[in-house]
């Protein structure tokens, strides 16, 4: 059987997207600090800025209605993970494996963040579609990069950081990470859209 060596792009595009909003949400376990800046930060937030742009990958590609569907593809994956946390840490565990506790702390609290995740994922990324879509066909790729991206984040940190930390942590932690993620993901956005201009458009325009 030959196997092409040719790479899919859009399906590159979309398992990277996939594979990024999970990670991000299994690393937003622990709450870091921003160097220099001193802000509490969760640590999704260190490539959870990817999506956004990969997100415009998987758009430029595959088109508006293909990446409306990788949002929620996402969005469901996680909240399977999540389960699937839950299901194996309620097994019993073996009498020589001392690390329940530890894997109950770190990975069950997973639960409230892919809840926040998934909120803030399918309202800010179908946000970012739409704004896309518009700039695309009227500006360019570029410009509908820096712009769908910067309004989608935004409004993405805040429905996250309320709803994962909000109660859990004190009210000024909560702004501190909210400010850290706006922050951290405009910076990696920036930086990450440029790389747009790479990815060729495979599909008709008015596909976008």
């Amino acid at each position: 059987m030959k196997i092409s060596t040719k790479i899919n792009i859009p399906l590159l595009s979309s398992s990277l997207y996939v594979a990024t909003q999970i990670f991000a949400n299994i690393l937003s376990t622990k709450i870091t600090v921003l160097p220099i800046l001193n802000l509490a930060v969760d640590g999704g937030t260190i490539i959870y800025p990817l999506t956004f742009t990969l997100r415009d990958f998987v758009h430029k590609t595959w088109g508006k209605n293909n990446a409306r569907q990788t949002v929620i593809i996402a969005a469901g994956l996680n909240a399977l993970m999540f389960v699937l946390f839950w299901l194996v840490g309620k097994m019993t565990s073996d009498p020589a494996w001392k690390f329940q506790e530890a894997y109950e702390l770190i990975l069950l609290p997973v639960g409230r963040i892919v809840m926040a995740s998934i909120i803030a994922q399918i309202i800010s990324e179908l946000i970012d579609t739409e704004i896309f879509s518009a700039i695309y066909k009227k500006i360019g790729d570029l410009s509908a990069v820096f712009i769908s991206n910067f309004i989608s984040l935004t409004i993405d940190s805040f429905i996250f950081g309320l709803i994962a930390f909000l109660g859990s942590l004190p009210l000024a932690t909560v702004l501190q990470i909210i400010l850290a993620n706006i922050l951290l993901k405009l910076i990696i956005s920036a930086l990450s859209a440029p790389v747009i201009k790479l990815v060729p458009r495979l599909v008709n325009f008015e596909e976008i």
